[in-house]
């Protein structure tokens, strides 16, 4: 899968303009029919949980985001945008859809911005990312919640912002040629972090005033 860059108009985001307002997404033609789903199943429920219009040309791979109506806001858009993005990084549409609710997001890892174009290298570090029998990946998954798709030269992460970041942050050690059990501590460090660090904003919000 060739290098895609999303581009989007300059529409100003404060409103939204059907017929002018167009996000765009670049999809490798294999993953058309992921997205279209089964007589168009997975565009429609899309399309319906985020109030706009998805048109996909399956010669070029090409995809147009549009408002629905007016009343479409500009970061449903963005979710469309990243449900379509996340189908093109090899993500099932049962997992892509949970980029539309509201705390959760995409992250993309280009590998070949850390090892280059070389083929060799870049089989070996997915090798170490998805582990013998996807127990790498898994082992990522199962401590932080999050959802990862490894294909062709690039590494999706959803999850929530902490969590998603967190295991970029892993993602990169492994790349880095780091151990999986120090990198898997230094994961548990972090989410650890996050934790106390959302016990704490929640204590403060939950305090009374006049403590």
């Amino acid at each position: 899968m060739s290098e895609r860059k999303d581009t989007q108009d300059t529409t100003p985001k404060r409103f939204v303009v059907p017929g002018v307002t167009k996000l765009y997404v670049r999809v490798p033609l294999e993953r058309i029919g992921v997205l279209i789903g089964h007589e168009g199943e997975v565009l429609r429920k899309v399309m319906e949980r985020t109030g706009t219009k998805i048109t996909v040309d399956s010669a070029n791979g090409t995809v147009v985001i549009e408002p629905a109506s007016p009343a479409t806001s500009p970061y449903n858009l963005l979710k469309a945008q990243d449900f379509v993005r996340a189908i093109g990084y090899g993500f099932s549409p049962e997992r892509a859809m949970r980029v539309l609710e509201e705390d959760q997001v995409l992250i993309v890892i280009d590998l070949k911005q850390y090892v280059g174009s070389n083929p060799n290298h870049l089989t070996r570090i997915k090798g170490r990312i998805i582990g013998e029998r996807g127990k790498a990946r898994k082992n990522l998954e199962e401590m932080s919640g999050v959802y990862i798709s490894v294909y062709d030269d690039y590494v999706a992460i959803i999850g929530d912002y902490e969590s998603a970041n967190a295991v970029k942050e892993a993602i990169e050690l492994l790349i880095q040629g780091r151990q999986h059990s120090t990198v898997y501590r230094h994961l548990d460090r972090l989410l650890m972090r996050v934790k106390r660090r959302e016990k704490l904003e929640l204590w403060y919000k939950e305090k009374p005033p006049w403590e």
